[in-house]
This record gives structure tokens, sequence and C-alpha cells, in this order.
């Protein structure tokens, strides 16, 4: 089968794609023939060869990235009911850094299929499982309601475009932050009729971005913003952080700029910032000080009811498996909108 293979840490072009032996399902276990395939951020730290910060080590070598997928069930292995083969179906596969994701075939444990729901597209069903259970999991820490004003960074992202649709959906008052004209057209693009008014985009890429913010979020919440929804962190997710209310809440879930919101105490080596707002509620995510998630299975069938119902409209950045290359390189540059899929 076609797989894509990393024999050594370092730049994207190090993964190449090769011809692997078919894996074999076992006990308990399906062979799914894999039609879309999940690319995250840390997929490119593993790839280098760098320190998650987290619960992954560093694969052995040489190893297939990659631990979304979603197909077609194509066999099953020994106990596994016949009625499966056929059947589309989507899988994380674990918190582990040999995932075997970028590959034509995976053996998957019968307990961790999804069944995609009808007018569910594979590359949407890969968004699901991955960006979107972690947007349901943002949402239940960050409780949106129709009082709120959000600010939302990274907002042409997976999870941006999931964050900003559930925040004007609550009846939140939104201030999304995206990087470039494009991004700001396709942020705004989500809102629709419907919530056009109760949607502010701005490019935090041009000069004054800062101030632009602050207009917005005060012309509503003279007080500052009720919430802020950052996994950028850096200047750009500290400086949006001084933004929000004294009483507000700052839910954080990751730093995809490299360095932490400073305005968190994130246990990252990272201390309180002087420019942090004045709450104390701080909800993260992520890392040492993440509050406690719902089981990953549930939260990755809600979010696949969210997409099936028309609750969300998915955004997907699709690259041919071959050019999985491309695609670490695109997603680095921060060069792509929605959820990053190899297809």
């Amino acid at each position: 089968m076609d797989a894509i293979r990393l024999h050594a840490f370092g730049p994207p072009e190090n993964l190449v794609l090769e011809q692997v032996p078919d894996p074999v399902p076992g006990p308990g276990q399906v062979l799914v023939a894999v039609r879309a395939h999940g690319v995250h951020l840390l997929d490119t730290t593993l790839r280098r060869g760098e320190a998650t910060g987290g619960p992954l080590p560093l694969p052995d070598l040489p190893t297939v990235p990659g631990r979304e997928v979603a197909g077609v069930v194509d066999a099953v292995g020994p106990g596994v009911d016949a009625a499966w083969r056929g059947r589309r179906v989507a899988a994380h596969l674990g918190a582990t850094p040999d995932g075997g994701g970028y590959a034509r075939l995976a053996a998957v444990p019968v307990e961790a299929l999804h069944r995609i729901p009808d007018h569910v597209t594979a590359p949407d069903a890969i968004a699901m499982i991955g960006t979107g259970r972690t947007a349901v999991g943002i949402l239940d820490l960050a409780e949106l309601d129709a009082t709120d004003t959000a600010i939302v960074t990274a907002a042409a992202g997976g999870l941006g475009t999931l964050l900003v649709q559930s925040a004007l959906a609550a009846g939140a008052r939104v201030v999304a932050l995206a990087g470039g004209p494009e991004k700001v057209a396709l942020v705004r693009s989500l809102a629709g009729e419907a919530h056009a008014d109760r949607l502010v985009v701005i490019d935090y890429r041009a000069d004054g971005w800062l101030g632009e913010a602050r207009s917005a979020v005060v012309r509503h919440a003279p007080a500052g913003a009720t919430v802020l929804l950052d996994g950028v962190g850096g200047d750009a997710g500290t400086e949006a952080a001084a933004l929000v209310a004294p009483d507000g809440r700052l839910v954080l879930f990751g730093w995809s700029s490299g360095e932490p919101n400073r305005a968190g105490d994130v246990g990252h080596g990272a201390g309180k910032s002087e420019a942090r707002a004045g709450t104390d509620d701080v909800r993260w995510a992520v890392g040492p000080q993440a509050r406690p998630w719902g089981d990953l299975f549930d939260l990755q069938e809600r979010a696949l009811a969210l997409a099936a119902d028309g609750t969300w409209h998915v955004v997907t950045h699709q690259v041919p498996l071959a050019e999985a290359a491309r695609a670490h390189r695109e997603l680095e540059a921060r060069a792509t909108t929605g959820k990053v899929v190899l297809v």
C-alpha cells in the first residue's frame, strides 16, 4: 500500500511516499481503506524531532505519521461483526507518536470507530474527530451565551472557524482575529446574513490591529471582552488578553506561535504578564493546568453530530497524500485555512 514514511527527523521533504506491506486486522480490529488522513500541528513538531511539551515521546524511525483516518471498512478481523464491512467510518488512532495515519490502509480497533453520518464527507469527518472534538471541549470550558463578547484568535484555522460559528450561534458578539485579507474574508463568510451584525473580523498582521480590536470590543462591552478563546499565545494572544474585562475568562488551548500566552500561569516557563487582563479566571484546555475533559470518544461523536445537522460549516484544506510534505510546509507557514487533510 501507499504510505508516507519518515526516516529522519528534519524538514518537510523528509516525508516520502513509499510502498509498505498491507496491515492485517487482528482480533477486535477492522481494516479501513483510508480516504482522508488528518494533519495536525503536532505532526510537524514530531517530524522535526522536537519535544512536544505533552504526553507524546518522539517516534522510533522509520515511522508513518498521523493519528486521524476516515474511509470505508474493507475487512474485519477475528471476533468482529461482519456487518462493519462496507461502512463509512472515522477513527482517532490514539495518543501515540507512531500513529500510522498517513497510509492508505489502517488496522483500527472496532471500539475506536465512528460511523460517518450521511451527508458528511470523509475530509469533514477527519476535521470533526480532530479539531471538532477539541472545539467541543473548549466550548464546554468557555460556557458561551448571548451576554458574551468573545475574542477568537486564529479564527480562520480548523479550530477557529468552528469556535467563531459556535460563539455566534450562542448569541455572542465576536471579534475574530485572522492573518491576511483572504483569511479575513473567509471568517466573515462564516457569519452569513443571520449573524453578520455580531461579527467583526480584524487582520492581526496589519498595523494598528490592536487599537481596532479594542474599539470593536468596547463598542459593545465597555469594560472589556467577557471571554478570550486563544490557541496562538505569544505576543498576539497576550495582547488580546489585555482586552478582556476584569471579570472575564481566558480560555487557552495551545500556543501555535511557539510561546504560551503570557497572560496565564501556564507552567511552561512563562509568568504573569504586565499586560495581563485583571481576570483570574484562566481556563486551560491543554498542559499541566488543564481542566479535565469529558470522554474523548463522546466529544468526537458530538462534533460529528454538529457537522451532520448543519450547525457547523466545516472548512478543510485538502492536499494529495503524495504531497504530505507540502501540507506540512503550508501548515507551518500558516498558509492554510480550516483543517488540513490529506486525500
